[in-house]
């Protein structure tokens, strides 16, 4: 039984290191870069968002890479056909917290003005300096906080898109023969 054991053990050592050299663990990947430096690198599984040469935005999930095509929620393009990228923000909630920044600035505005008329100033006085430059801060803030849930990298001379191939080359189990023909000797004339 002892014996037994042992020769089982050896076999499933030897299958935990020889399934590795069997399997294919890469796949393509496709790089943006800005002026030649890699700022993004996408592979299957990751979300993505392009934009096409037929004005088109299309978001999903880049389900594969092959063969220079690239595979978004199992629709095929061509790498030639993605014009540009998006990189989506909208997961750190930019909208929402923008909004309570910009009702937290009128907040601020309507305060000073409630609190004037409270202590009966008059009207050109409710609001002090630093009232209008908190209340801007925070309407302004809010307004880019607003309109930062997307940055679009078009593809051309400042962006450019590269298509890595990363698996090996399928070797053809067809009956060709390899037989080459033996070199020619140019004619002296």
């Amino acid at each position: 039984m002892g014996s037994f054991v042992l020769i089982m053990k050896k076999i499933i050592t030897a299958i935990f290191f020889l399934v590795p050299l069997i399997c294919l663990s890469q796949t393509d990947v496709l790089i943006l870069q800005k002026n030649g430096k890699n700022i993004k690198t996408y592979a299957p599984g990751e979300p993505i968002m392009i934009h096409t040469v037929y004005d088109q935005w299309l978001g999903g999930t880049l389900t594969d890479l092959k063969n220079d095509s690239v595979y978004i929620n199992n629709i095929p393009f061509h790498v030639n056909e993605v014009d540009g990228l998006r990189k989506d923000f909208s997961k750190l909630h930019l909208q929402n917290a923008g909004t309570i920044l910009i009702i937290a600035g009128v907040g601020v505005l309507a305060l000073n003005v409630i609190n004037g008329l409270y202590t009966n100033e008059s009207a050109g006085t409710w609001i002090k300096a630093s009232g209008y430059i908190t209340a801007g801060a925070f309407i302004i803030a809010g307004i880019l906080m607003r309109s930062a849930r997307f940055k679009n990298y078009p593809i051309g001379k400042k962006y450019t898109l590269h298509y890595l191939n990363l698996r090996p080359k399928s070797i053809s189990t067809g009956n060709h023969s390899n037989t080459t023909e033996p070199a020619k000797q140019p004619d002296a004339h």
